[in-house]
């Protein structure tokens, strides 16, 4: 039972704007309760099975928890959190914000301004997401993950949104790249060619109509496969090609993928990256041999012997001074890095991404202190050399 008129005032506002269709958003915050590590509450309409409900997004300290309650229950849940813990909501409708607010004495006080310019509200799921790739492209159930009518078939749903996320980042990388920067594109170790299907569809209609996208794959029966889904499906500027990575040679590379090239073979793909002066080169590593021989070899220093004396720790170590040492050398070659979790599907557990951005300037002090952290990396963990260096001629 609410007794304060002023919050009575304030659920009527937010009932009347559900009522009118006019309800976008509100949120709960400055928390006093008794809850351990709950910062704050979301509130948005959604539909879901053609019923309008409130979602709710519990957001603790480490960790996000949704709901979806009706609407009835949703207004009485928020009176009631109003009351037991939350000293401020702020209501957004389509044409107003409204903010109720407990101040130092306790009273709780409603206050109000209009919006410039009008909101809509948002009723779609956060499960419904509008994926990059449309589930009814043609080489998609040529690849054998649609049916006929376009549906993506249960045992493929992880590939598809595995294959939507990888779109998704490599949109955030091209966006702000200078206009026709992605017009020669090779995929290193292309395989079924998943992935080299939907970025060139992806390139093809939102960036760059004369795109230029060629896959690399060893398997000649997987090549051939892959031409004739893109002479079929029109995708003329789509080709493949049969040959290792090592062997692979063009001149002009805008953008390198290399996904899950194994062991020294990614070493190859950001080999040609760099020579090819790419304005992109994103890898997702896998095995990690090289490096992880010579730390067995060698023994680095006694320090970190607890990490190293179990396989799988260092099998992990490997890993990281792996793709650490190729972060550096990227950066002492003028590429400004990032390292990104690409999500994993049953075929690909390895799931970190590499990534290289060309930068216009080179810091020549900066290189100088990225050979030197080269130089302790490999005294520290025991290392001679590392593949990448090899091949281009780093010496130092």
């Amino acid at each position: 039972m609410i007794n304060n008129p002023n919050l009575i005032s304030f659920i009527q506002q937010l009932e009347q704007a559900l009522m009118n269709k006019h309800f976008v958003k509100l949120s709960l915050g400055n928390y006093k309760g008794a809850e351990d590590n709950l910062k704050n509450i979301y509130i948005k309409p959604v539909l879901i099975k053609k019923t309008e409900k409130l979602s709710f997004t519990y957001r603790y300290k480490t960790k996000d928890i949704a709901k979806n309650y009706d609407l009835d229950e949703g207004v009485s849940l928020i009176a009631d959190y109003l009351q037991n813990g939350f000293r401020i909501a702020t209501l957004f409708t389509s044409q107003e914000e409204i903010i109720g607010e407990y101040n130092n004495k306790y009273l709780f006080k409603v206050r109000s301004k209009a919006l410039d310019k009008n909101l809509a509200a948002n009723l779609s799921h956060d499960k419904e997401k509008k994926r990059k790739i449309a589930e009814k492209s043609n080489y998609l159930h040529a690849l054998g993950l649609t049916d006929k009518d376009g549906n993506v078939f249960k045992n493929a749903q992880d590939k598809y949104k595995q294959i939507n996320h990888f779109i998704d980042i490599l949109q955030s990388l091209t966006k702000d790249l200078p206009d026709k920067s992605i017009e020669k594109v090779v995929d290193m170790g292309s395989g079924k060619g998943y992935l080299t299907f939907a970025l060139y569809d992806y390139l093809k209609h939102n960036y760059n109509n004369a795109i230029d996208v060629k896959g690399v794959e060893f398997r000649k029966d997987l090549v051939d496969l892959c031409n004739q889904i893109a002479f079929e499906t029109s995708f003329d500027g789509l080709k493949f090609t049969e040959g290792s990575i090592q062997d692979f040679d063009q001149a002009q590379i805008d953008l390198l993928i290399a996904l899950h090239a194994c062991d020294t073979a990614t070493d190859d793909a950001i080999y040609k990256g760099i020579k090819s002066n790419a304005n992109l080169i994103v890898v997702a590593p896998c095995c990690h041999k090289q490096i992880r021989r010579q730390i067995e070899k060698h023994k680095p220093d006694e320090h970190i012997q607890f990490l190293t004396q179990y396989g799988i720790f260092l099998e992990r170590q490997a890993e990281m001074v792996t793709d650490g040492i190729r972060t550096l050398i990227l950066e002492y070659f003028g590429y400004k890095t990032k390292v990104l979790e690409f999500v994993s599907d049953a075929h690909t557990p390895k799931n970190v991404l590499i990534i290289g951005i060309k930068k216009k300037d080179r810091d020549m002090k900066s290189k100088e202190g990225i050979l030197q952290k080269i130089k302790e990396a490999k005294s520290f963990f025991g290392i001679e050399y590392h593949y990448l260096e090899k091949l281009l001629e780093f010496h130092h």
